[in-house]
């Protein structure tokens, strides 16, 4: 299988760009199947479901994938569906990726079709909202599904549809994500030679970009432990304050992308996002626990990165009589690519499929995304999609992740149009 995805890589690079404009039909099928795609995200996102539990989601995925009469498994990676669409006329194997989780957070964006649901996280009682978009994406894919199907007499070779559980991680103690939907076959019978991918998040509604090399961070989660002694508070000698080291952990780290990092390579982030300590406020807490994640972008400096960072926690620690220990627990995300060859090759079609008829090219982000596990075997295309609404700066609009993200339903039919065309152009034989 290796050989045969090098072969494949390597042809890329002797491949010319191609140009593409959606054919009237498609642009009519696109059109016909947008109000519905439109009402099947609008439920989505109303019935969030954390990671490796998404029952109903892909439970309503599977059903609308059979009526459309494609082959569909499901089980796979737990929750995850796979559907595969044989077209009239002998071509390649192409791969799609969407996102099935929603995260614990509590929606606030206002929108009539909001999420109220509420679930149990962490032993906390917390909101479940898509605010990263993973609700786009379905909608996306399922219409591909749906034009494509209904035109598969012109369609060149298969497309092989992949929704994937835990793209956020998989609940403490359990495997998930792309990772184990990669362990379980899904990259098998058949196999795809390229995968498209796209991530909806502020920018103007409908406006593409697209690295040419790196897209994603890699991601590390690690969890620290200051360690003192309980007292009361008023007698904070009698005791070890694990809380003052804690603080000073905390800034020291920044120190690490600021002034111990190689700064000719785009900087590693450090983040804190949780920190538990204490019961009461007259008494000094026996321990302070952090959890936080780290983005870089190589192996190297992940390691190098990881050794400072427990080295900081630790001489902190010791310095105020404490002590401290340090860990990455769950299994990190890798770096993601772009195939640049790839990239030059189909950027004519995401001009086309772009509202603006333009491309950003952007560079990578600090985001971290599993569809890195599918990127770094198989030559991949993903692409950013603004989806901003109208009326709102993308310059200040809420990210992905925040409780007051929206994104528009007006680039469903956007990212339809780009995937559908990206399979119509790499499945076109090349004329020289």
């Amino acid at each position: 299988m290796k050989i045969k995805l090098i072969a494949a890589a390597c042809a890329l690079l002797a491949l010319p760009p191609v140009a593409s404009a959606a054919s009237p039909e498609i642009e009519r099928l696109i059109a016909a199947a947008t109000p519905g795609l439109i009402a099947i995200r609008h439920d989505i996102h109303q019935h969030p479901e954390l990671g490796n539990r998404e029952t109903r989601t892909s439970a309503l995925v599977a059903e609308r994938l059979r009526k459309l009469g494609l082959e569909v498994r499901t089980g796979i990676a737990r929750t995850g569906v796979v559907a595969v669409l044989k077209g009239g006329l002998p071509g390649p194997v192409i791969g799609l990726r969407s996102e099935l989780d929603a995260l614990p957070v509590t929606e606030l964006s206002g929108l009539p079709y909001a999420s109220t649901v509420k679930t149990e996280y962490d032993g906390k009682q917390v909101g479940v909202g898509h605010v990263c978009g993973h609700d786009i994406h379905i909608a996306i894919l399922l219409g591909v599904a749906e034009v494509l199907a209904a035109d598969r007499g012109h369609l060149r070779g298969t497309v092989k549809f992949i929704f994937q559980p835990a793209e956020e991680g998989a609940p403490e103690g359990e495997e998930g994500g792309a990772a184990l939907m990669i362990k379980e076959g899904v990259l098998q019978a058949p196999t795809p030679e390229v995968f498209f991918s796209t991530h909806v998040g502020a920018g103007k509604a409908g406006a593409i970009s697209v690295s040419r090399d790196r897209t994603t961070a890699a991601a590390d989660v690690f969890v620290a432990r200051v360690i003192g002694k309980s007292t009361h508070a008023a007698m904070p000698w009698r005791g070890v304050d694990p809380v003052p080291p804690t603080a000073l952990a905390i800034l020291a780290l920044q120190t690490i992308p600021s002034r111990q990092s190689d700064l000719s390579l785009p900087p590693p982030v450090i983040s804190i996002g949780k920190i538990e300590g204490g019961v009461r406020q007259n008494i000094i807490p026996g321990e302070v626990r952090l959890e936080g994640t780290i983005r870089s972008v190589t192996k190297a400096q992940r390691d190098d990165v990881v050794a400072r960072l427990e080295r900081t926690f630790k001489d902190t620690a010791e310095s105020a009589g404490a002590s401290a220990d340090f860990k990455l627990v769950g299994a990190g995300y890798p770096a993601g690519f772009n195939n640049a060859a790839l990239v030059d090759r189909l950027l004519p079609v995401l001009r086309a499929a772009s509202t603006s008829g333009e491309v950003r090219i952007a560079s990578g982000v600090y985001a971290a995304d599993d569809m890195a596990e599918f990127s770094t075997r198989i030559p991949s295309v993903g692409f950013g999609l603004g989806a901003t609404p109208d009326g709102v700066d993308p310059r200040t609009a809420a990210s992905n992740h925040s409780p007051y993200f929206v994104a528009d339903d007006s680039v469903i039919a956007v990212g339809v149009r780009a995937f559908t065309e990206l399979i119509a152009a790499y499945g076109e034989p090349v004329r020289t």
